[in-house]
């Protein structure tokens, strides 16, 4: 039977292709459907589908078996490692690019930079007007994900570092929080820094750690990679045990020079170094 099983799997990828089913990060939904297209061009034998609905929703995914890869903006909690290998699943992480996290306000607010502890105390509903902060009289809108999503859990455990103010408006991704900041003056949200590339109507805050330290911009690519931006953080994809077959090669493809300017063309960083040897070490 089990040969049976074997010789029909085969025949029927010969015959319809190899799919790789990915889910998880709306920060990396769109970079990752152009690293599937660029695949797909050159491996026009392989599907590769992606959806989004959030980190938490790609890591689940993987933990039962759904999926085989996870798109990730924040690293798996050990609770879902201990999940995963209750149900016989072996989390392995990959780390396809960097992301500097970008808090925007509307291109029309005079306020410039922040500190991480300002930010936070606006999420947490400390500071509620723009004026608190040497900005206009004009009472802050707050922007942000929902529970399911990475960034949520990393603007929280980073930069908030407590419960969200309950009037912070909950976004399905980080294409509304734009749209939302874009037509509210007092509107302040947080992205992934390849959703601020080239948009009108937006800026983004530059960010210190404390109040007498330097002020860095997401937009300063050699500050994310060197790790000074404050919200630096990488991006990841999760598998089931170390990649193999297709998975393995669209991986690779991800990692390469070619998918790595797909990286830069999307707004987001290449791996550095120590990244790239520790992703050399799971797919060698």
């Amino acid at each position: 039977m089990k040969k049976l099983f074997t010789v029909a799997t085969l025949i029927s990828t010969m015959l319809f292709g190899a799919e790789i089913i990915v889910k998880g990060s709306d920060t990396m939904l769109n970079l990752t459907q152009r690293l599937a297209e660029a695949f797909s061009a050159v491996r026009p034998d392989v599907t590769v589908s992606i959806t989004g609905g959030g980190s938490g929703v790609g890591i689940n995914a993987i933990i039962n078996r759904e999926v085989d890869i996870a798109n990730a903006s924040r690293k798996i909690k050990s609770k879902e490692i201990s999940s995963a290998r209750s149900n016989g699943v072996n989390p392995v992480e990959i780390v396809i690019a960097l992301d500097g996290l970008s808090v925007i306000v509307n291109s029309r607010n005079p306020v410039s930079q922040l500190t991480v502890e300002q930010i936070g105390a606006i999420y947490r509903g400390e500071i509620t007007n723009w004026n608190q902060l040497g900005g206009p009289n004009k009472k802050i809108v707050l922007y942000g994900r929902q529970p399911n999503s990475g960034t949520f859990v990393f603007f929280r455990e980073e930069v908030v570092k407590g419960e969200y103010s309950p009037a912070m408006r909950q976004m399905n991704g980080n294409a509304q929080i734009v749209e939302g900041v874009k037509a509210d003056e007092g509107g302040i949200g947080y992205v992934g820094l390849g959703y601020i590339k080239g948009i009108e109507g937006i800026k983004p805050l530059a960010v210190a750690r404390k109040a007498r330290e330097d002020y860095i911009s997401p937009a300063d690519e050699s500050k994310v990679r060197s790790g000074a931006y404050p919200l630096t953080r990488p991006l990841y994809q999760y598998t089931n045990g170390r990649p193999k077959g297709i998975v393995r090669d669209f991986i690779l493809f991800e990692l390469s020079p070619q998918g790595q300017k797909i990286v830069e063309e999307e707004g987001f960083v290449p791996v550095t170094q120590n990244y790239s040897e520790r992703n050399n070490q799971i797919l060698q």
